[in-house]
């Protein structure tokens, strides 16, 4: 087994890919690491991280041509022992490539039918529905024809609305008229389609899941209370936490464990791959699932920093680590431990009683 390991990390403008590299770099004494990062445009930050990068490279998009080449390049070239892909449009290519059984290199990567059918809001919210695990939703068309009334049918003001795609808060805004949902929907000509929801006034939580080969191995809790720039954004979302808590919480483990394995019996999708299941709760504390990340999320250095290091987990494994224990584990964290993140930072990890 190779001392140093030469792992490729991409979408490294974003702040995902950068907590990872952190997570193995300073929270990660398993090996030495030599990361290598991409992205597609040259203003990404993580380019120039050289404490962090050992070399970075721009490539096309992965939904362009040439994609593939540039990548297979960059992997024999640089002697890649492993991928680690982070932006979620890159991981459902490798995954639709790894569906042919022809990936470059190693790489933890979901299999297709989990990830087209997790990604998609509207598809996941169909499948959860008959058992109780999504809040109340409608799609939403704009162009539809009796559209109020059709909302009226199972929802009451304020609900909330998003993209029925995508992360980050994309499209979300708590609507509190009619009005209010046609201007909004105006505004957001980038987004094609949007899915409304009963509004949820409880805590925002997540819970991670780590699958390798049909095995669920580590799974973890916390919650998000702020946001960076949340200032920026109508709904106070923008998808990166800047206060948040570490969590024993089985409750909601219990919920999005239900959740997810449902999703996998439903698609005959194989048990996977690294995901993060959203959920929000209502105003008598029940966790209702609101989306699902088929990859890790920009707080995961924080969950690092608390004794859960999802990403040296997922290097050992895709290392074939033989002293790695593959027994459930549902990481336990110290009581009233809560995370602190600004942008290019390392979080920190601290009691909330300690706040000032």
């Amino acid at each position: 087994m190779k001392n140093t390991l030469n792992i490729l990390i991409t979408g490294t403008g974003g702040p995902t890919p950068r907590s990872f590299a952190r997570s193995l770099k300073e929270l990660s004494k398993y090996k030495n690491y030599r990361l290598f990062g991409t992205d597609i445009h040259k203003y990404a930050v993580g380019l120039y991280q050289h404490h962090i990068f050992e070399k970075s490279f721009i490539t096309p998009r992965s939904t362009q041509e040439g994609y593939w080449e540039a990548m297979e390049k960059i992997i024999q070239e640089n002697d890649i022992h492993m991928a680690v892909i982070l932006p979620e449009t890159e991981v459902r290519t490798w995954s639709q490539k790894q569906s042919e059984g022809n990936l470059p290199c190693k790489a933890l990567i979901p299999d297709i039918k989990a990830v087209d059918n997790m990604i998609d809001k509207s598809v996941l919210t169909k499948a959860l529905a008959p058992h109780g695990l999504v809040p109340n939703s409608v799609d939403i068309d704009p162009a539809e024809e009796n559209l109020e009334e059709k909302i009226k049918e199972k929802l009451t003001y304020p609900f909330w609305v998003r993209s029925a795609t995508g992360s980050s808060g994309l499209g979300s805004f708590k609507v509190q008229t009619f009005a209010d949902l046609i201007k909004w929907v105006s505004i957001n000509q980038g987004v094609t389609n949007f899915i409304a929801s009963d509004f949820l006034s409880g805590r925002n939580l997540a819970c991670k899941f780590l699958y390798h080969n049909g095995k669920l191995l580590r799974s973890a809790v916390g919650e998000r209370v702020n946001y960076i720039m949340s200032k920026v954004s109508p709904s106070g979302i923008t998808g990166n936490t800047s206060y948040g808590r570490l969590l024993n919480d089985e409750k909601v483990f219990e919920t999005s464990l239900k959740a997810i394995e449902i999703m996998f019996e439903q698609t005959g999708a194989e048990r996977h791959g690294f995901f993060t299941v959203d959920l929000k709760e209502d105003a008598n504390g029940k966790p209702f699932v609101t989306e699902i990340n088929v990859r890790h999320v920009a707080f995961t250095s924080a969950f690092a920093l608390g004794g859960a290091n999802f990403c040296e987990d997922t290097i050992r494994l895709l290392d074939e680590d033989e002293t790695f224990d593959r027994e459930f584990k549902l990481y336990e964290f110290e009581k009233d431990l809560i995370f602190l993140r600004d942008v290019d930072a390392l979080p920190i990890i601290m009691k909330e009683t300690d706040l000032i």
